[in-house]
């Protein structure tokens, strides 16, 4: 027996705008009963004394700490801009 007919394919595709034929809507019936027959499989697991997660690996920051620290100089900084002056880096204007 099929969990879901062909008539569902038809309406899901015409809310995704989606241009199927009759062959294509019959085709991707027996495929999405097939996932869906899979899917259906998980509820036959034991998950009893399985703790909820958020992901299935265990994940861990690996980030460094967030410290502050001296950045560049005004001088460093200007120093290979293309067009600077008094310490600021000249672009091209965009107003009139």
């Amino acid at each position: 027996m099929s969990r879901i007919s062909t008539d569902q394919v038809k309406h899901v595709a015409n809310l995704a705008r989606l241009a199927i034929t009759e062959e294509d809507a019959e085709l991707f019936t027996s495929q999405l009963d097939a996932i869906i027959s899979f899917a259906e499989q998980l509820n036959e697991v034991d998950t009893e004394n399985v703790k909820p997660t958020s992901h299935v690996l265990d994940m861990k920051n690996i980030m460094r700490e967030d410290i502050s620290e001296k950045g560049l100089s005004n001088e460093e900084v200007v120093k290979n801009a293309p067009d600077h002056a008094d310490g600021y880096i000249r672009v091209p204007s965009i107003l009139e």
